[in-house]
């Protein structure tokens, strides 16, 4: 046994004392939930990735730090073990599951649809996920749970994606998004690739400009990417179930008596 090994429970005590913490609701905040439920349901297609406003403490660090209302993300898989409906998502306390939509019909969500992504590589990422299923994060790793405990950490905002990625590497899977763009990166579908540009000699000796793409580590991605990515489709629910602006009642206030 190495002398490391000896201070584990320790190390594992004071992790889940951070986690405990880190999971509570964050006060003040009120949800609001932008779609309707039947509606969320019925827009929602296995691959999809869904956008969540958790309201955590953990929830509004991570909101803090990409600049964004996104601080969670789950894939929608559909039917699961003879339930319908379901979602599979990474989370610090309860590591990677499957969970009922109704888990966050209340919420503040988004849908983002992988464009182009055919049945099989739909299928293949769904499959990723459902693998991981039962992955648990290790609440040891306390350097990587410490850097969520200030709301609002005194860092410049080019470097707050990094602190994301801080630590071991392996505790990053907390951010759910990680996970996600592990699977997606896995058929080698992009979600935010980072862009070079090289210069190229054509036979006639004129400069040309190619891009190259690069997938960028999968630790390095957060929810807010799957949301401004170009290669994923927002899908808003209300206007899936077609919308009549005309059909809408407004309040109008009383005419003053004249």
């Amino acid at each position: 046994m190495g002398i490391l090994d000896i201070f584990d429970p320790l190390r594992r005590a004071i992790g889940g004392a951070i986690v405990r913490y880190l999971t509570r609701p964050q006060k003040g905040f009120e949800p609001a939930s932008t779609s309707d439920p039947a509606k969320l349901r019925q827009a929602l297609r296995p691959g999809d990735v869904l956008l969540i406003e958790g309201s955590s403490r953990i929830a509004a660090v991570i909101k803090y730090l990409t600049t964004s209302t996104w601080s969670h993300s789950a894939l929608y898989i559909g039917s699961y073990q003879g339930e319908r409906h379901m979602l599979i998502e990474v989370e610090v306390d309860n590591g990677c599951n499957a969970v009922p939509l109704s888990k966050y019909e209340n919420a503040q969500t988004r849908i983002c649809r992988p464009a182009g992504l055919d049945d099989e590589g739909r299928q293949e990422v769904i499959d990723f996920m459902i693998s991981k299923i039962g992955l648990r994060y290790d609440t040891k790793n306390i350097l990587d749970l410490a850097r969520y405990l200030l709301p609002k950490p005194p860092v410049p905002a080019r470097f707050r994606r990094r602190l994301l990625a801080l630590g071991s590497g392996d505790p990053t899977r907390a951010i759910c998004s990680s996970l996600l763009a592990q699977a997606f990166e896995h058929v080698q579908y992009p979600v935010l690739p980072r862009i070079t540009r090289a210069s190229a000699t054509t036979n006639r000796q004129r400069r040309q400009r190619s891009e190259i793409l690069h997938i960028r580590h999968y630790s390095l991605y957060t929810p807010r990417d799957f949301d401004i990515s170009p290669y994923f489709a927002i899908v808003k629910p209300t206007l899936q179930a077609g919308f009549d602006y005309k059909a809408l009642v407004w309040r109008r206030a009383p005419k003053a008596a004249e």
